[in-house]
């Protein structure tokens, strides 16, 4: 009986480049029983209605149609809690990935005893024309953090960050349902899961450039990325949106402390004055931050922003009141320090803000 293989296949808007892939991975297919799993979240153009209309010619190929679930990682989990195959691949759908090399990674796979095998586009005998100059730099720095925070076992490879793989459902599953769905690199976030207990290696993999659409790639992305790192670093103790909220905090710190400075420069405004103002606008700048960044998968846009925002100024009220008195009485009885003051406020305000903001702003 031939080996049974799943095809993960995440997309979201790639009309032009599915339907292309698909036929593809089936035309060089050398006597696999293939499952292709369409994982889409959501798509504004036609690539559900043509992923659907092809399963109907294709029982091979099934379409997930995923709404109020986004996210890489999270589709990429949803298709392999769905797959039937004892070998899972993952590639993107925007044709930079060539399917050669994944059917390579598989067939190293099925003749060896590793758990999963990468395409990586920085081993020796990759090609890379399908990364800019810019992109290429990011990857090399992004690959440089994932080595220093991931088990030891991992150092040797080198594309930490692809989204080309193929792993054996038997030795990988227990591990994928613990993936944190939020996080946007799978690959990182499975290596880091398993702290080192996979047999990884990798084989060269030929990075095309995109012909069709638009890279995901884009300042949430490598938001995502740091936050992935820093849980990593944190032994995953702390919740990945407690990080990133944390972040968030600590540039709210700075919005604090220079509105502050600023308007005691240029108004006649007493230090107790200024507080509030620079409360407010700190609350206000990790809101906006937040919904962009931290809560994007649960994002408010329209007039729910601005309820939104409404609701999270009433959240940050209370600690904000507390924020104002405990550093008005620090600054008076304790040190007429008025960084030490601010921070001494500042901290209740984060606890409280988290618990509360995200089932109470963004119900999530």
């Amino acid at each position: 009986m031939p080996d049974y293989i799943t095809f993960v296949l995440p997309t979201h808007n790639e009309e032009k480049n599915i339907i292309p892939l698909i036929k593809e991975i089936l035309s060089l297919n050398k006597g696999y029983s293939i499952e292709i799993i369409v994982v889409d979240d959501n798509s504004s153009d036609k690539t559900q209605s043509l992923v659907r209309a092809f399963s109907k010619t294709d029982i091979r190929v099934r379409l997930i149609n995923r709404l109020g679930r986004y996210g890489l990682s999270s589709a990429i989990c949803e298709g392999c809690l769905n797959s039937t195959g004892e070998v899972i691949a993952i590639m993107d759908s925007d044709g930079q990935h060539e399917v050669q090399s994944v059917y390579k990674s598989i067939s190293y796979l099925l003749s060896s005893d590793n758990d999963l095998i990468i395409g990586s586009r920085f081993k020796k005998g990759s090609s890379v024309s399908g990364l800019s100059k810019q992109r290429k730099k990011g990857s090399i720095i992004a690959n440089y953090l994932a080595r220093i925070t991931l088990p030891r076992n991992y150092r040797h490879l080198s594309d930490f960050m692809s989204g080309c793989c193929a792993f054996k459902r038997n030795s990988c599953m227990n591990y994928l349902k613990l993936i944190n769905v939020n996080g946007f690199k799978f690959l990182y976030e499975l290596l880091s899961i398993s702290r080192g207990k996979l047999k990884v290696n990798e084989i060269p993999l030929d990075f095309k450039a995109r012909i069709f659409g638009s890279s995901k790639l884009d300042n949430a992305v490598i938001w995502d990325f740091f936050i992935s790192a820093a849980h990593t670093l944190t032994k995953r103790i702390i919740p990945r949106r407690a990080i990133s909220f944390g972040f968030v905090g600590a540039t709210g710190i700075l919005v604090h402390l220079f509105v502050v400075y600023f308007l005691l420069e240029i108004t006649n405004l007493t230090f107790f004055q200024v507080l509030p103002i620079a409360g407010v606008s700190a609350a206000s700048s990790n809101f906006f931050i937040n919904n962009l960044l931290t809560f994007r998968n649960a994002r408010l846009r329209g007039f729910e922003l601005i309820f939104g925002l409404i609701k999270f100024l009433l959240v940050s009220s209370i600690p904000l009141l507390a924020n104002v008195g405990l550093a008005s009485s620090f600054y008076q009885y304790v040190s007429p320090n008025k960084f030490l003051s601010q921070m001494a406020g500042i901290i209740i305000v984060f606890i409280w803000n988290y618990a509360a903001s995200s089932k109470f702003v963004w119900k999530d």
